[in-house]
């Protein structure tokens, strides 16, 4: 007998998923634990396996489409099997109950896509004149106004992209850089923007073909979740009721006021001789592949990647390519001033307006009065300062530590830990270890297997209950330019230290690089966060919610100490145990820090 699959929920905030890529055609055997389709969530792009067996058929989105949760996504059954009352059943009511989709569709064409074919109608018993009306434009404000707009969802729309939630956190992003302008053509795959969200930046695909119509923000600015971010659709393609329902106004603006700009002054002067730029020749269509340092390169020199030939594996490209690239040469040109909005003295005032807007973007509190002025070094014994916007990532750890300072009430335990074992220790492993093993490694390593001695440090507080976790993931705090991030090493007490190394360095690299994704900061159990690289001998540090425990390690220092009745030199390391008292007693994070002791003193009891 043929059965459905309806949409997962493949995420705790997802409410629609995409349908990424469809691995199976109507037709296909299945087989169980095959692959299905790609489904592109609110979070990331998923595999959906089959969990029954038999022949694909009928998909209920092509690639590219949406579906709600819980709507219909695929009818697996026997060859010829008829499913025509299957799909009529779960397509009337489609995510519990809801609508049938197709009640709309009839609708949202006629108000939003298609609102020239309502104005004759409605205008042709008042015996006006539609079909002088019909062609002019603007008509298109007047048709939707007899229409409310405020019922539109243009979440529902194929051509809307909504702002994602890239994060578990995440309320707003900010456009750092758009990688398609209004007008480029758009494939799936490709990189629409890179979206800064509150703990990296992110690259944002395109999940269908067409024209990129419109932005919804430009590169700087903030948009909520699920605002309009963009639209991709048809050239010529009327997106103006769009634009209105996703700012909740009720009427359409005209097309030809908005897209005309205010009429530019003229200016009799006579040809000038200005510089104008060659033309550079675009070599990378699409999303463009290139290490993380030429990326930062190319950043600080403000070069255009698209511009860059790659010489790497694939077209790759490097460091040494963004070094090597040498832009267009600029040309004198003679520019007819007469027809264009050219001022009396055009270098000069390009110059301040170059310097106005840098000034802008590092400081929007300024005026364009003091900013178009050069800058100059406050005289010594002035006040002077700068302003910087707070960051996404800046805002959130201001958020959830504060909360976590506030709410759960802190206490601290301090232990001293002789290193000289670790130490030597250390030292032979590094003589074998395929990756080299760091006093943090050793740390880890050691921590990880106390917190199975003693769970009730590996737990959570979740207001009504305590959740004491089995497993051992350890967050490593890593600190980068904009704040700290806090990538998870999963299952750290099975892992030996040579993987444990290999995999905090990569997350350290990641974060730097921004490329850390949702995955790899979710779900820690536990955090550590070392700062003695930096010459610090103690500290506290602020719980991690929703963990119950952080420790705070510190550096490594020669101290006298008694050793058999005699004061020695001794490598000392002082940690602090930072627990929240609603889950932890003092009893118990000392036995724990006891036990971190003793692995960290005799170093082989970890390794067994």
């Amino acid at each position: 007998m043929a059965e459905a699959i309806l949409m997962p929920r493949l995420s705790d905030t997802m409410t629609e998923g995409v349908i990424a890529a469809w691995h199976k055609n109507v037709g296909d055997a299945v087989k169980k634990g095959d692959l299905l389709a790609e489904i592109e969530t609110d979070k990331a792009t998923m595999e959906l396996e089959s969990y029954q067996e038999g022949v694909l058929l009928h998909r209920g989105a092509n690639d590219g489409g949406k579906l709600q949760v819980n709507d219909l996504l695929a009818i697996i059954g026997k060859a010829g099997e008829d499913v025509t009352a299957l799909v009529a059943e779960n397509t009337a009511k489609p995510s519990g109950g809801t609508p049938a989709v197709e009640e709309p569709a009839k609708v949202e064409p006629a108000k939003v896509e298609a609102p020239n074919a309502e104005a004759p109608k409605e205008e042709a018993p008042k015996a006006e004149t539609p079909k002088e009306e019909a062609p002019k434009p603007a008509p298109v404000a007047e048709a939707p106004a007899a229409q409310p707009q405020a019922a539109v969802d243009i979440s529902k729309m194929e051509e809307v992209v909504l702002m994602p939630r890239l994060s578990d956190t995440m309320t707003e992003g900010v456009i750092a850089t758009w990688q398609k302008n209004v007008g480029d053509t758009v494939k799936k795959g490709e990189v629409l923007a890179e979206i800064e969200t509150d703990k990296a930046t992110m690259d944002l695909e395109s999940y269908k073909n067409g024209t990129l119509l419109y932005q919804g923000a430009k590169a700087g600015e903030k948009i909520l979740v699920n605002d309009l971010l963009c639209i991709i659709g048809e050239p010529g393609m009327n997106i103006d009721a769009i634009i209105a329902a996703s700012k909740g106004e009720s009427a359409v603006t005209v097309p030809a006021a908005t897209a005309e700009e205010p009429a530019a002054p003229v200016v009799n002067n006579t040809a000038t001789p200005q510089p104008v730029a060659a033309t550079p020749e675009v070599v990378n269509e699409g999303r463009i592949f290139a290490s993380p340092l030429a990326k930062k390169v190319a950043d600080e020199k403000g070069i255009d990647l698209k511009y860059v030939k790659g010489s790497g594996d694939n077209g790759r490209i490097t460091k040494q390519d963004v070094d090597e690239y040498q832009p267009p040469v600029t040309t004198p040109a003679t520019v007819a001033t007469t027809a264009e909005e050219v001022p009396a003295t055009p270098q000069p005032a390009q110059v301040a307006s170059v310097q106005q807007e840098l000034v802008k973007a590092e400081a929007p509190v300024q005026t364009a009065t003091t900013t178009a002025a050069p800058a100059k070094q406050a005289p010594q014994g002035q006040e002077s300062y700068t302003e910087v916007p707070v960051s996404q990532m800046r805002k959130v750890i201001a958020k959830r530590l504060s909360e976590s300072l506030f709410t759960a009430p802190h206490f601290y335990l301090t232990m001293s830990i002789d290193m000289d074992n670790a130490i030597a220790t250390r030292a032979k492993l590094n003589e074998i270890s395929p990756v080299k093993i760091s006093f943090n490694d050793l740390v880890l390593k050691a921590t990880a297997v106390a917190l199975k001695q003693h769970p009730k440090v590996n737990s959570s507080w979740l207001g009504d209950k305590i959740r004491t976790n089995h497993h051992v993931n350890i967050g490593v705090a890593v600190a980068v330019e904009e704040g700290l991030l806090v990538p998870v090493v999963r299952f750290a007490d099975g892992k030996n230290l040579s993987a444990i190394a290999t995999e905090v360095k990569t997350f350290a690299q990641k974060a730097k690089d921004k490329k850390l994704q949702p995955a790899d900061w979710e779900g820690s159990t536990f955090t550590i966060s070392n700062l003695g690289m930096f010459g610090i001998d103690e500290f506290t540090a602020i719980i991690n919610p929703p963990d119950a425990c952080i420790l705070a390690i510190g550096g490594i220092a020669q101290t006298p100490v008694v050793k058999n009745g005699q004061v020695v030199p001794g490598n000392i390391m002082k940690v602090t145990l930072s627990c929240d008292h609603r889950v932890v007693d003092g009893a118990t994070g000392a036995a724990f820090l006891q036990t971190v002791k003793a692995l960290l003193e005799e170093p082989l009891r970890m390794l067994i």
